[in-house]
């Protein structure tokens, strides 16, 4: 292989994707030992790292290209050796011009200083902080002024980062695309109005709120449901650029908080509301207006109180069929949906703010590939018999859906489109409704799990492609919300 021209080696070494080939073919010569590390544009490093200033120095003059650098101590004990400290991250920082992505897990000897060691990466471009105790927002203040190119930033379990100096520097800079802050717990929602001219720019958004151990009790407190957080628009910011965004945990009222931003994003493609409290149908009313690109939908929902000012209280899930009518009526592109309901008891149906003739609307007036329904107590086998004739349907994924029979499995086995089926804690189905599926021989993929009536056998004769279990998985037990997800 020495006598192939270098220029061909490169090209070959180009097209070897796994990590381990890469690192054995180093070995076999010299030559190809500089030509490897010259092309390669990303490496991963953890607990066994030699952290001496002269081996990460060696380390950087072989990669001399490196773009991408993942710094990993997840799982790390003190027997494993030192953690990469603030020196160690000036070595990369100063001697990898070309970084421009950086990702710090778990690395607890790292604190602002070491941050502020960053500045000397003008081209960075995406930085992710997980786990990292030691860094406040001191340290990613000095990131957002010295690390001019930047322009995705994700925050994962930072508990030091509390006050927001950073975040309005970023918002006036206005170079942020991507923002991502996950279980940070001195960050709260309201502070990013404070983003101000930053959402111009931003295309993907996600924001987490840290738990506590109330956080799926019901609580004593009532929201009005025909409150209107868009009747005003009180805050000068917009966010036309916005694709992607997720929001989760956080609670609206009486502080309006993000929820404004559901009705200024027109250009957004990916919803997703995981238990967001206080929202009702006013906030997804104003999103479909403005949203007509909207091509997924998902909605995590838990049970809350709401009372009208006439007095009348009941207890339900946030929307009820309006929300479901205006996305029906002004998102044409929607072919995802992802529907939860968590708590909500299946004797008592009325705990879903929506109806089985509301969900159908939407399915009937939207291209709906992919639907996940879980708890979805208000869904039948009418509802599978309507879902039948959905001309785009794919992959259709059901959970715990308590009404759903045999005769449900007859009619959907007919679909024109359907090639993938999951059916979760789906007890009421049987080996017979499996046989049905087999006899229309449509599916390209079967998974069953804790379907306590449906057998082995029977689910091997559908298709070729068959995963099947009869335990309840860690996995389905946190889906269907027995155990903590988080």
């Amino acid at each position: 292989m020495e006598d192939l021209p270098e220029a061909l080696v490169t090209e070959i070494l180009k097209r070897i994707t796994r990590t381990s080939d890469l690192n054995s073919l180093s070995l076999v010569s010299k030559q190809l030992y500089k030509l490897e590390g010259n092309q390669r544009g990303a490496i991963r490093v953890g607990s066994g790292l030699c952290t001496a200033t002269e081996a990460l120095t060696s380390l950087c003059a072989r990669f001399t290209n490196l773009q991408k650098l993942e710094i990993d101590y997840s799982g790390w004990i003190p027997e494993h050796g030192n953690q990469l400290d603030n020196k160690g991250l000036f070595v990369f920082s100063s001697q990898c011009s070309s970084l421009i992505d950086l990702t710090l897990s778990f690395c607890s000897h790292i604190d602002d200083s070491g941050l502020g060691c960053l500045a000397h990466c003008k081209k960075l471009v995406s930085l992710r902080l997980n786990s990292t105790p030691q860094i406040t927002s001191v340290g990613l203040f000095s990131v957002a002024v010295g690390c001019i190119s930047l322009s995705a930033l994700h925050l994962i379990d930072c508990e030091k980062i509390d006050s927001v100096e950073w975040l309005e520097y970023l918002g006036r800079d206005g170079s942020l695309e991507e923002l991502v802050v996950k279980n940070c717990k001195g960050i709260n929602h309201h502070d990013f109005l404070k983003f101000g001219s930053g959402w111009m720019k931003l295309q993907k958004f996600e924001f987490e709120r840290k738990r506590d151990i109330y956080d799926f009790s019901l609580g004593c407190e009532y929201y009005d449901p025909s409150y209107n957080a868009h009747s005003m628009d009180i805050y000068d910011f917009c966010c036309e650029s916005l694709k992607n965004l997720r929001l989760a945990h956080i609670k609206t009222w009486p502080e309006i908080g993000l929820c404004v931003v559901l009705g200024k994003c027109k250009a957004l493609e990916n919803l997703w509301l995981e238990y967001v409290r206080a929202l009702n149908d006013n906030d997804m009313i104003a999103l479909s207006r403005s949203c007509s690109n909207l091509k997924s939908i998902s909605l995590w929902l838990n049970l809350q109180r709401h009372c009208s000012e006439d007095g009348y209280c009941e207890t339900r899930t946030s929307f009820t069929d309006n929300s479901l009518y205006a996305l029906a009526l002004n998102c044409p592109m929607l072919q995802i949906i992802d529907l939860r309901f968590t708590g909500c008891s299946r004797d008592w149906p009325s705990e879903i703010g929506f109806t089985q003739e509301g969900f159908l609307a939407l399915i009937r007036s939207c291209p709906i590939r992919v639907l996940v329904l879980n708890t979805a107590n208000f869904f039948d086998d009418k509802g599978m018999k309507a879902l039948s004739s959905s001309p785009h349907l794919e992959t259709l994924e059901l959970i715990l859906c308590h009404w759903v029979t045999d005769a449900g499995m007859r009619f959907i086995a007919h679909t024109p489109c359907l090639s993938n089926l999951t059916l979760r804690a789906c007890h009421k189905v049987t080996d017979v409704g499996v046989g049905e599926l087999g006899r229309a021989h449509k599916l390209e993929s079967l998974v069953i799990e804790h379907c306590g009536r449906v057998s082995l056998q029977a689910a091997q004769g559908v298709t070729k492609s068959v995963h099947y279990s009869s335990e309840c998985s860690e996995a389905l037990m946190k889906k269907i919300g027995l155990i903590d997800e988080y």
